[in-house]
This record gives structure tokens, C-alpha cells and sequence, in this order.
């Protein structure tokens, strides 16, 4: 692999697993000084040491990016490294699932603290070193989800739509100071997200209420989508190409279907899509008919 990123300074948040750790590695490679963040302190670890095995730099930064400290002490250990801020790739996320009607409020709030407010509060501590230097690119890893809202998925759909809207009026923020802002849109990839997922919306799906029919083929509907997953390495590849390339494109989009299921979202009449979306996530009225057939009317 060419060392095109060289001596650059680049975090990477969400280090500890899937596009993160994978983002990492090929970014390390390629010659730059990673900064790895996330909570798991011991995971960060086996990682740095795996990178310094194969020849590249990185230093361990464990911590909450929605903790107002560890956001700081995150900064300051990147500046210890090389005095300069090249990259932040702000990876950190997860995902909560559920109908809307169901998802207590304190849940939505949590999912837009982790993956929008503080993603903001970390891109804040970097601008101004970035605008000192005259350079820097900020990549944001959004999601198909950023431009496809989902039933189902509309709590984290709704934060990687408002981080996508961020990224474009940032975008136009900072290009007069050299600073790009990028954005990755992976569709479905094999990582521990789904995991995640399930765990955060355990209780939410257990007592879906109206809403238990369309939870019910959710396994069978995931194994599917496990046939067209693409890689963490697949993702890790387009940021590395946005942070090489002397002029990104605004957008990156990986794998195949990604690019797929956007299409469609740019080219399809609304109601079309929608359907589309309906028959896949299994919403469809007829589920609802064994249940409807027990309900009394005297």
C-alpha cells in the first residue's frame, strides 16, 4: 500500500470494531498516525499493538465522545502526537429499532447524543486547529440511512439525515479555511451494528404491542441481507481514497447495493419507493388479519 498519508495526524472514533478498527489499519498503512477512539480501553489496545506489529503509529485515546472531558483529553492527546490535526473521522454510532410510537423519548434522545450531538461537540474541538494550519478534512460516516428513512428504523435514520444536512452546510463553512468535509454512506456491513441494535431496542421489540407482526420474519429478513453485506474493509477503503485524493467527492457510498438503493430513492416516484421500502421491512396489512379476526365486537 502507498504511504500517501504520511506523517498525518488522523482520529478515528468508534476504533474499537467493525468500519472503525478496519478504518484504522488501512489508514495506518498507508503511513498516517492514528489517534483510536472509543470507550473499550483493552480493545484500542490489541489494535494499537497490531498496528506497531505491522510498522505503522498509533496511539490509544479511550473514551466517551459524549462526556464534555473525554471529548478534550481526545484532542489534547492528538496534538501530543505531531502538534497538527490532519483527519477526523467521525465513525461513532449505533442504531435504535422500533416504531416511532413505542421508542420512549429518553431512548431517541440517547441515540442523537452519540450519534449527532456529540459526533458536532468533536468536529467543534477540531475546526479551529484545522483552520490554523489552513487544512484538514473531517469525514463523517453517515449511512444509506442518511438519505433512505426506513419504517422502523426512523430514530436512527432521522440522526444520520441530520448528520448528513450538517455535513453540507459545514462544508460550505469551512472551505474558504481549507477544510473539507466528506461524507461515507455505507449501506449493509457485517460488524457488531446489528448486535448493538438489537440490544439497545431488546425491550422496545419485546413489548411491540400492534406492532409484534411485522418484528416477527426479522430473522429471516436479516439473513437475507447477510448475502449482499459488504466488508468493515470495504468502507475502511473509500475513506482512506477521501483522505488521499487532493479534491474528494462530497460523497462516498459502498457496496454495491448502497449505490443501488439510492438510485432508486433519486429516481422512483415517492409513492413507488415507499412501497418498496413497506414490502421489504414486511409492513404490510395482511399481517395484521389473524390478529384483526379475534377482536370483539359485542
Amino acid at each position: 500500500m502507498k504511504r500517501e498519508l504520511s506523517g498525518q495526524i488522523v482520529i478515528v472514533t468508534g476504533a474499537s470494531s467493525g468500519i472503525g478498527a478496519a478504518t484504522a489499519r488501512r489508514l495506518a498503512g498507508a503511513g498516517a498516525h492514528v489517534v483510536l477512539v472509543a470507550r473499550r480501553r483493552e480493545r484500542l489496545a490489541a489494535l494499537a499493538i497490531e498496528i506497531e506489529t505491522a510498522g505503522g503509529q498509533a496511539t490509544v485515546a479511550a473514551g466517551d465522545i459524549t462526556a464534555e472531558v473525554d471529548r478534550a483529553r481526545i484532542v489534547e492527546t492528538a496534538l501530543a502526537t505531531g502538534g497538527r490535526i490532519d483527519a477526523l473521522v467521525n465513525n461513532a454510532g449505533y442504531g435504535t429499532r422500533g416504531p416511532v410510537e413505542l421508542v420512549p423519548l429518553a431512548k431517541i434522545r440517547q441515540n442523537f447524543e452519540l450519534n449527532l450531538f456529540a459526533t458536532i461537540a468533536l468536529t467543534q474541538l477540531v475546526i479551529p486547529i484545522m483552520r490554523g494550519q489552513g487544512n484538514g478534512r473531517i469525514v463523517n460516516v453517515s449511512s444509506v440511512a442518511g438519505r433512505v428513512a426506513r419504517p422502523l428504523s426512523s430514530i436512527y435514520d432521522a440522526t444520520k439525515h441530520a448528520l448528513e444536512a450538517i455535513s453540507d452546510g459545514l462544508r460550505g463553512e469551512l472551505a474558504p479555511f481549507g477544510i473539507k468535509v466528506i461524507v461515507i454512506e455505507p449501506g449493509f456491513i457485517l460488524t457488531e451494528f446489528a448486535q448493538v441494535a438489537d440490544e439497545a431496542s431488546q425491550a422496545i421489540v419485546a413489548a411491540a404491542g400492534p406492532y409484534a407482526p411485522f418484528f416477527a420474519d426479522y430473522g429471516k429478513n436479516y439473513t437475507r441481507a447477510k448475502r449482499i453485506a459488504g466488508r468493515p474493509e470495504d468502507i475502511a477503503a473509500i475513506i482512506h481514497a477521501a483522505l488521499a485524493v487532493p479534491k474528494p467527492r462530497l460523497r462516498y457510498a459502498a457496496p454495491r447495493h448502497a449505490h443501488l438503493a439510492l438510485a432508486l430513492k433519486r429516481f422512483l416516484p415517492e409513492r413507488w419507493f415507499d412501497y418498496i421500502l413497506n414490502r421489504q421491512a414486511g409492513l404490510t396489512a395482511d399481517k395484521l388479519k389473524p390478529a384483526a379476526s379475534t377482536t370483539r365486537h359485542d
